[in-house]
């Protein structure tokens, strides 16, 4: 049976915005309302902060959370939550970017979903959503990934190599998103290999598991939602707020859970 806990790597020296974790969204931080969603999806059989920082792991624990320190030696949430899970009974892990208060609990059950009934030798899953605007496609600040008819996804870039048209470019260029998923044995193995060449040239940690010719495959979604990777993305996502599905979860997640 596979057993499936949720990793929410974070640490406070995030370069393109400092502190982002802790940015307040209606009166909590950021990180907080990921793992609320985590929560409320019923989706994992824990759900953890893996984090280096003392402030971060005292927010965390007020609010009635599960951390597991690491190292601040980490680049990446990839080899963090590698080093948290370590000892954590489960056979599965799913990564949560801190950077994502917009996701929808039903999508983590659909991505759990997804991983449970998957019965090929499948170790790496990673959620995928639309493109929907042409300035996407080159927008550096998020990641695209290149999926083929048979959901693997062959190449993540930030700017597009599509010469095309938009809407053929569309057809096969999908939004990576911060849901990832892995075995944990395949986790610990591919954390412990050294930096791929085009991860390290455009921080792109997926592109280790591809780059080692792995299989990565995408569990597409038929919508997406911005996170915020720095602070000019952060109005797009309290405009989000304001829609009528967003609105609901908001307030399921601003009510006191886990004893808080």
């Amino acid at each position: 049976m596979k057993k499936i806990v949720a990793f929410i790597p974070a640490h406070l020296a995030s370069v393109r915005f400092p502190r982002k974790v802790l940015f307040e969204i209606h009166g909590l931080p950021m990180i907080e309302h990921v793992r609320r969603r985590a929560i409320l999806s019923g989706a994992f059989s824990e759900v953890y902060v893996a984090t280096c920082d003392d402030e971060v792991q005292a927010l965390i624990e007020k609010h009635g959370g599960k951390v597991i320190r690491t190292a601040n030696t980490h680049k990446n949430g990839t080899s963090r939550i590698a080093e948290a899970v370590k000892n954590v009974d489960c056979s599965h892990v799913v990564l949560l970017q801190a950077d994502e208060p917009l996701l929808l609990p039903e999508d983590l059950e659909f991505f759990t979903n997804f991983i449970k009934e998957d019965k090929s030798d499948t170790v790496s899953w990673n959620a995928t959503g639309p493109i929907e605007s042409m300035d996407e496609l080159d927008r550096h600040s998020f990641v695209k990934c290149f999926v083929n008819e048979k959901n693997r996804i062959l190449f993540c870039f930030r700017r597009s190599p599509a010469y095309g048209k938009f809407e053929d470019s569309t057809k096969f260029i999908r939004k990576i998103l911060g849901i990832i998923g892995y075995t944990k044995e395949f986790l610990l193995e591919i954390s412990s290999m050294n930096q791929a060449p085009f991860e390290t040239a455009e921080f792109i940690e997926q592109m280790r598991i591809i780059e080692n010719e792995f299989v990565l495959r995408s569990v597409s979604l038929d919508h997406t939602f911005p996170s915020i990777n720095e602070p000019g993305e952060v109005e797009e996502v309290l405009q989000k707020l304001r829609d009528s599905v967003q609105e609901g979860y908001l307030k399921k997640v601003l009510v006191k859970m886990d004893g808080t």
